[in-house]
């Protein structure tokens, strides 16, 4: 059980222990933790302290707690919210390559959605906010940071919350992906193409056309990554 040196508080940095014992499978879903004591012990900290970790992960939707009954490990990828996700995604180092196709697929999903709505929405606001990505260096870090940017912006321009509160949720996983796939410089070409391509839908106000566009790229992305896993796997 590897533990972060960065929390100031001790049931963080408890915290922190528990949740990499549940990802690294020290602690597997269904399982059983240790009785408090013998825990605590284990983790060098007093029951105090161990009780308030217990607690902020249960009420994250990490652990199962009765009142005496041994504390287990919830499914957490069945039962688990956005603050499981955001939790998994800020540490991209546990998930397989697998799982981080889910997400992007999940985002496949709704990217061609927000961007209709951006077109149509706010068609000037996101033409101009195109229009600074022509200058963008070909560089695979300035790339990750622009298409993230961008998505965040779509979800904004689009009108609807509920969308930027998803993408925020794995901003570093994002990111962290974003600089592998771009390390392929016919990715990044093909991305230019796209941002190109979506700003003169943009400008015709086309947001059906934008749509398509989005989801064909989104796909053709997706297919990049999904071909690519195996080697980022080794």
């Amino acid at each position: 059980m590897e533990a972060r040196s960065t929390f100031s508080r001790p049931a963080e940095f408890t915290e922190q222990r528990l949740l990499n014992a549940i990802l690294d499978g020290t602690f597997p879903i269904h399982s059983a933790l240790p009785p408090e004591r013998e825990l605590a012990l284990s983790l060098g900290v007093t029951r105090p302290t161990l009780r308030e970790a217990l607690q902020r992960l249960a009420r994250e939707g990490w652990l199962r707690i009765h009142q005496g009954k041994p504390t287990l490990v919830r499914d957490y990828l069945r039962e688990g919210n956005l603050l499981i996700l955001n939790t998994l995604a800020r540490q991209p180092q546990t998930l397989t390559p697998d799982f981080v196709s889910k997400l992007l697929e999940a985002r496949v999903s709704l990217a061609p959605a927000y961007t209709r709505l951006a077109v149509q929405n706010a068609p000037k606001e996101l033409a101009v906010y195109l229009s600074r990505l022509v200058t963008l260096p070909d560089k695979p870090e300035d790339f990750a940071q622009a298409d993230q940017q961008l998505h965040h912006e779509l979800t904004i321009l689009s009108g609807n919350p509920v969308f930027t509160l998803f993408l925020n949720s794995f901003v570093e996983l994002s990111l962290t992906a974003g600089v592998l796939y771009f390390a392929s410089k016919p990715a990044r070409d093909y991305s230019r193409e796209f941002y190109q391509k979506l700003a003169e839908a943009t400008l015709r106000e086309d947001a059906r056309g934008a749509e398509t566009l989005t989801r064909e790229v989104m796909q053709t992305s997706l297919a990049f990554w999904q071909a690519q896993a195996p080697i980022q796997e080794e």
